[in-house]
């Protein structure tokens, strides 16, 4: 009797084991981390709808996981359900409140909806936690642009490319800036250096090409034009400048008038 109960014993061990390993594969480790970074580079790639369901399945197994929920939250976003990436922003900083990257991304998902002061809330509160973190100063300077506040929106894209000086987007819309509030000298030349540093810039082309037609420099604009429409044809696309990208509207409006002329 004791042998046949060691043996129900030892057959009802492996059962579980069976079960754990194989039935439920979530409670291997490995099989953790490969749906996870599976699920990332989904994301990575821009296969952002079966990201989404990559995202579901692996919080279906681990919904107390703050990175997933916070990383599932931007590709909601980014397929247009800005109110479901602020809930899964939300749930992540419930469950990992010191964690900041949640209050950047649901900062840019109210953005989004255009919400400007509740944005502006979650930037100062990461600023307040790091002062040098740039994508925090990035897009706080974004929101003050958004409100027309573009001298503050200046001196905040400058503190973000000298906290990440590779950081060719904002010494660009530190220039935009410039241009905007009519500093037009030291626009040009943050320009230029942009271009000298990083040819296939076509931000910086884009703007140089407004700025330079705007000063009666034709010639120039002419070339920086021709390797803006090879390098991105949305600088046509006026909504999406201001929109999408966020261009101030003088250096806006003088693109479009060079743009309507050839």
């Amino acid at each position: 009797m004791k042998i046949k109960k060691k043996i129900k014993s030892y057959f009802l061990l492996i059962f579980i084991l069976i079960n754990i390993f194989y039935v439920n594969p979530s409670y291997s480790l490995t099989s953790r981390e490969d749906l996870f970074k599976n699920s990332l580079n989904l994301s990575s790639n821009g296969n952002f709808n079966l990201a989404l369901q990559q995202w579901n399945k692996y919080l279906e197994l681990f919904p107390d996981d703050a990175a997933a929920l916070s990383n599932r939250g931007n590709i909601k976003l980014v397929i247009g359900d800005p109110k479901g990436a602020i809930e899964d922003q939300d749930h992540a900083i419930e469950l990992d409140p010191d964690e900041l990257d949640p209050y950047i991304n649901r900062g840019i998902a109210k953005e989004s909806l255009a919400l400007w002061s509740d944005a502006k809330k979650d930037y100062l509160y990461v600023i307040a936690k790091d002062n040098e973190n740039f994508s925090a100063l990035y897009n706080f300077a974004n929101v003050e642009g958004s409100l027309s506040n573009w001298q503050s929106a200046r001196d905040l894209f400058s503190k973000a490319s000298q906290s990440n000086p590779g950081f060719a987007m904002a010494r660009s819309s530190m220039a935009l800036a410039d241009y905007q509030l009519g500093n037009i000298k030291e626009s040009e030349k943050e320009l230029k250096k942009l271009i000298r540093r990083y040819p296939t810039f076509a931000d910086a082309r884009a703007a140089l090409t407004a700025l330079q037609w705007s000063q009666g420099i034709s010639g120039e604009a002419e070339s920086n034009w021709i390797a803006v429409t090879e390098l991105d044809p949305r600088y046509v696309d006026e909504e999406w400048l201001i929109n999408v990208r966020r261009w101030p509207q003088k250096p806006t409006k003088d693109l479009m008038k060079f743009i309507s002329l050839n």
